[in-house]
């Protein structure tokens, strides 16, 4: 299935954001800060909101984390920050969200993870418990399997079953099938204790990319309930992105996934905001949805003379990314625009009449001018030593006569 004709899921609605069913892929992040310090989390869920995060994820561990929750909920709207919080629990989530019904009200979602929400006799009932106060509270779950705390009693069943087979599988495939039987089980359980199919959504994380697409793969063909997708400790830096990228890109072009979250590991004092942009490239350059303008930049090669081209590249990204939140309250449509900056006259010309705007610069043994296009048609030519002020100021006057002004409400 392509991603232009995604599967229809369950949709699920999280505060005032819809995600499966026909809804656009919804993207999630998650804050590092502790909990407690209310003030520090408020702060920077409001910076994954702004970045673009649809959803937040914040840890809820500890009674004083819980305290928390309803503290962080105020400052967040009196920001006028209403991004959906989704609490994290692990082992004592019931018991948090019994003693504590003004954590249970503000956040938007509840995720569970299975393998580790209560272990012998008390598994069944704290789950049961934890589905209870979803449905008392009318939130959603995400019912979470992650293979680094998988189930031990459920993995040693499948392997049992596995051993009396004719032709057992092999150990990988045995893990992930018993990722999506812990996922399955737990949402059918879930449903028996009164939670509606379409207030569950299912992940099931690992670090592997074959791994995951083999999983969420069996999900999909298993399931309509809505999924998250995500590679789990993903890691840092380019390893981080192109891993998570391969992964989900495969599953989004198949129709597979409702939101979707790039598990990076931030450089230290880094912001966490770089997985929500990276999610939204993702999903732009996918053809997905649209966040902000995109823009298209040669390499570079023997026939560019200077960084000139590199550094507009770069200043125009960043100049279009924080210009976006203004002009997305004033037009409709400027997240669509396409931009390039070339570096010489071989594809500069033809590729900068493709995009919306697009600039030539000059490279080995060209005149020192930049031609300019807009909508394939040379508009003007830039010389000097102000052409980045310059053609940012061509792409504001391009906006503000291209696209349709918002009414003011």
């Amino acid at each position: 299935m392509s991603a232009l004709s995604r599967r229809l899921t369950r949709s699920c609605k999280i505060g005032h954001v819809t995600m499966g069913g026909s809804a656009p892929v919804v993207i999630q992040s998650m804050t590092n800060t502790d909990t407690v310090d209310y003030l520090a989390t408020a702060l920077q869920t409001a910076e994954l909101a702004r970045a673009g995060s649809e959803l937040v994820r914040i840890t809820v561990n500890t009674p004083e984390a819980a305290a928390a929750v309803p503290k962080i909920r105020e400052h967040l709207d009196r920001m006028n920050c209403n991004v959906p919080l989704i609490g994290d629990f692990h082992y004592n989530g019931h018991r948090l969200l019994i003693d504590h019904p003004g954590c249970a009200e503000a956040l938007a979602k509840y995720r569970i993870n299975p393998g580790n929400v209560g272990f012998g006799k008390k598994k069944d009932e704290q789950f049961a418990q934890m589905i209870e106060l979803a449905c008392k509270y009318d939130k959603p779950v995400r019912i979470g399997v992650n293979w680094g705390s998988l189930d031990q009693n459920l993995l040693a069943r499948v392997m049992d079953e596995n051993s009396r087979k004719a032709e057992p599988l092999d150990a990988t495939a045995i893990m992930r099938h018993a990722m999506v039987i812990s996922a399955l089980e737990s949402a059918a359980k879930a449903e028996e204790v009164g939670l509606a199919g379409e207030k569950i959504i299912l992940s099931c994380k690992v670090s592997s990319v074959q791994d995951l697409i083999a999983i969420y793969r069996e999900l999909s063909r298993r399931s309509d309930y809505a999924l998250h997708l995500g590679l789990t400790e993903a890691g840092m830096g380019s390893k981080g992105i192109v891993a998570s990228t391969a992964a989900l890109s495969v599953l989004l072009q198949e129709g597979i996934g409702d939101t979707i979250r790039i598990s990076l590991t931030p450089e230290p004092g880094g912001s966490r905001a770089q997985e929500v942009i990276v999610g939204q490239e993702i999903l732009q350059t996918m053809g997905l949805r649209a966040f902000t303008p995109m823009v298209a930049a040669c390499p570079g090669c023997g026939r560019t003379t200077s960084t000139l081209f590199q550094e507009l590249a770069g200043e125009v990204q960043d100049f279009v990314r924080a210009k976006m939140p203004e002009w997305k309250l004033h037009y409709d449509g400027a997240e669509n625009m396409t931009l390039a900056v070339m570096g010489c006259i071989v594809n500069g010309p033809g590729e900068s009449k493709h995009a919306n705007i697009g600039i030539s610069l000059p490279g080995t043994g060209e005149a020192p001018s930049a031609p300019v296009f807009e909508d394939g048609e040379k508009t003007v030519t830039l010389k000097g030593d102000n052409i980045a002020n310059e053609f940012k100021q061509i792409i504001e006057r391009y906006v503000e006569r291209t696209y349709t002004k918002k009414l003011k409400s």
